[in-house]
């Protein structure tokens, strides 16, 4: 199918792509990707030929990408922010056929361009020669990278009917049509970026990509908005500026994903009246697996109902399994996909949860981050959830240090608001109230920044847990963080 020539005939001159002082049309849109498939054509790319683009999110990343789209070839968007030494490894993995850059950076054995001399050469409509549409809605389109929050990043390969899907299923959820407008706040190598394409092209609502280094804050001044998918970091800093609040208000939806949000800012989003969805999803299923049907009006746990299109059960150890036509088709090994379900089809996804009658899912923790203390499992992420339900506590992680008598026993990293203080003693006691002594940290270290992944938002659990292994205390020159051990 050509998605990209299909939106032009069903939404014409709507605006597709907004970009500071310039507006690009469905039709506009699917003429420059026509010129860019026809100059790949010419290079000698063919259909299912593999790109790999390493370059930050801007308006004529877009135009690339769906340039790729039209031309059939398989898109890998990557972090350019990675070190040179971790995108060529990366890149050795993938073997890609041409590398797209967002500079002038190149990498030996392989062919590579930049985003504006493709442009520069497809010329928009001097190209000569032709390409072959392709139809298979099977074939595969993108190669997105997991976040890779533990262990080395896997290159999740998703073929066309996985993203329109995902976005018809997404779209039905939270509507988003012709005049709607969504801010690409998200990186274009992230699934949750990436699949926004879809959501328009089926829809006809506008994307808006501000420049690279631009503010949340600013992109939400300067243009149109209707939708907007943010983390709960994101979300926290836009709250706490005024004039951000009040275009906030204004949204049909803020789509908050990627990790559970604290307490405090839910309860500041409702307090300002903000169309907060809820969500929970992963790569290996295009984005949204379950998503609030309405904006919340009040704290709740769970993540909202399961999507059309996607199905998801429990298995007996907990795990939640998913699969769907959403699903990918494999992680990309040495050059082949290999698929990653069971006999029954169902993708292991390593979240414990459950899965009400209404198919409203709740997620505990991830069955990588569980450990066992005093012989009971234990979920990290049940803890931290509590934690942040306590006023003043703004995010928190939870990791286990061996323990003599238990075998491992909780440390709690919490980080805490200015304006509100809470004592070390109304946090003890409030844990032990909420899940009691087993699962209660046995020691508090505050923080004031996150040591994240790199290139990433996500906290390093890793680097966490090693650190707190090291010693009881650290050095007192440590700028990490402060400790204070409140029992033993």
């Amino acid at each position: 199918m050509d998605i990209i020539g299909r939106a032009a005939q069903l939404y014409g001159n709507s605006p597709m792509l907004r970009v500071a002082g310039k507006t690009l049309s469905f039709i506009e849109c699917d003429r420059q990707a026509q010129e860019i498939a026809k100059s790949l054509y010419h290079k000698g790319l063919r259909i299912g030929d593999l790109v790999a683009i390493a370059a930050p999110n801007s308006g004529e990343l877009i135009v690339l990408l769906l340039g790729l789209l039209k031309a059939g070839l398989i898109a890998a968007p990557l972090n350019s922010r990675f070190p040179v030494q971790q995108l060529r490894s990366t890149l050795e993995k993938l073997r890609p056929n041409l590398v797209i850059t967002g500079s002038k950076e190149s990498f030996a054995g392989i062919g590579t361009a930049t985003v504006a001399s493709i442009l520069e050469e497809a010329s928009f409509g001097t190209t000569s020669g032709d390409f072959l549409n392709p139809e298979e809605m099977e074939r595969p389109v993108t190669i997105i990278h997991t976040s890779a929050s533990s262990g080395e990043a896997k290159a999740a390969v998703h073929s066309f009917a996985n993203h329109w899907y995902n976005a018809l299923g997404s779209n039905k959820n939270i509507p988003f049509a012709a005049g709607d407008c969504w801010l690409l706040s998200l990186p274009l190598y992230h699934i949750g970026g990436y699949s926004l394409l879809f959501r328009s092209l089926i829809s006809g609502g506008s994307l808006a990509i501000g420049e690279p280094d631009e503010t949340l804050g600013h992109c939400i001044e300067n243009f149109p908005l209707t939708h907007l998918s943010l983390v709960p970091t994101q979300l926290y800093r836009l709250l706490a500026d005024k004039m951000s609040c009040g275009r906030l208000r204004k949204l049909k939806a803020v789509l908050l994903g990627g990790s559970s949000a604290p307490k405090s800012l839910i309860e500041e989003a409702l307090r300002h009246n903000i169309p907060v969805y809820l969500s929970y999803g992963s790569t290996e299923m295009g984005s949204q697996i379950a998503t609030t049907p309405e904006p919340i009006g009040r704290i709740q746990q769970n993540s909202g109902k399961i999507l059309p299109y996607r199905e998801l059960t429990v298995a007996k150890d907990g795990e939640l399994l998913v699969k769907g036509p959403c699903l990918f088709q494999g992680y990309r090994q040495d050059g082949i996909i290999e698929p990653q379900t069971d006999k029954e089809g169902w993708f292991h996804t390593s979240d414990i949860g459950s899965v009400a009658n209404d198919h409203t899912v709740t997620v505990i923790g991830r069955k990588d981050n569980m450990f066992i203390s005093g012989g009971e499992n234990i979920h990290p992420e049940e803890i931290e959830k509590a934690l942040m339900m306590i006023d003043g506590i703004l995010d928190a992680l939870v990791v286990p240090i061996a323990d003599r008598e238990y075998g491992q026993r909780p440390v709690a990293f919490i980080q805490i608001t200015a304006e509100k203080i809470t004592d070390e003693s109304a946090i003890i006691e409030a844990m032990l109230s909420m899940i009691g002594r087993l699962k209660s940290p046995t020691r508090y270290i505050m923080i004031e920044e996150w040591a994240t992944l790199p290139g990433s938002q996500k906290i390093d659990r890793a680097w966490y847990k090693k650190e707190a292994s090291k010693k009881q205390n650290p050095p007192g020159n440590s700028q990490r963080f402060s400790l204070w051990t409140p029992c033993a």
